[in-house]
């Protein structure tokens, strides 16, 4: 497991180093603002990242709608770390696109690796994590399906973000998570959240999603995320 790791840390990294300059990411670049808001991360210049709208932005958080994007996400692992889960599944991920799945297909390395957070109410304090690759466009019509790995095909949803810089950990998610939801309330959009929660939406499956957008060898300029997805009224 360990050296699968090392492998796919050193592969991520290649990827960043010298992949395709014809990758070109279509969101828009919002200038920098305190709190690392609209921070371009670095890598989707390199390396293909999903696009989106950016709708609006406030005091610490991004309002951004994203078109339908597809990943390929592991079987929910419990654990009591995120960084152990995310750790224990890129592994898994790596082989993916080197070719294991059911395709025989190698696959380009994108970004971000995001890990959608349920936290459990049982005694043991165990989460459930699922991590999960974004999809290339080239492969997004027809994915290759691999034995516990599943497709998760995301319509056009909007995601309340926040930015934080560093490695993360697993003590500092959850404060970026909280200071993202204090950020919200009074707001339309916090109350959208409420709302899609209540009702079974989006935002109801997990309390959050970190996504991660560095090679954990750039060791400057880490850019990293907390999502919170909702849907609005038409």
């Amino acid at each position: 497991m360990e050296a699968a790791l090392r492998i796919f840390t050193l592969s991520f990294l290649l990827s960043l180093l010298s992949a395709n300059p014809d990758v070109i990411d279509s969101r828009s670049r919002p200038n920098l603002a305190p709190g690392q808001v609209g921070k371009f991360p670095p890598s989707c210049n390199r390396i293909e990242c999903p696009s989106y709208e950016l709708v609006n932005s406030g005091n610490g958080y991004e309002i951004r709608r994203y078109n339908t994007t597809v990943w390929i996400s592991t079987e929910p692992i419990k654990d009591a770390s995120l960084v152990k889960a995310t750790r224990t599944s890129f592994s898994q991920l790596f082989g993916y696109i080197q070719g294991n799945n059911d395709y025989h297909q190698k696959i380009e390395m994108t970004a971000p690796v995001i890990a959608q957070v349920s936290p459990s109410n049982g005694p043991l304090c165990e989460s459930s994590f699922t991590v999960s690759f974004y999809v290339p466009k080239q492969n997004q019509p027809d994915p290759a399906p691999a034995k516990n790995l599943h497709v998760q095909r995301w319509d056009t949803r909007y995601v309340a973000v926040k930015q934080f810089g560093g490695y993360v950990s697993d003590d500092s998610v959850g404060e970026e998570a909280a200071e993202l939801e204090e950020s919200l309330k009074g707001t339309v959009w916090g109350k959208a959240i409420a709302k899609s929660r209540e009702a079974g939406g989006l935002g109801s499956t997990s309390a959050y999603t970190v996504a991660q957008y560095n090679s954990p060898f750039e060791f400057l300029g880490r850019v990293n995320e907390i999502w919170l997805p909702f849907q609005m009224d038409k």
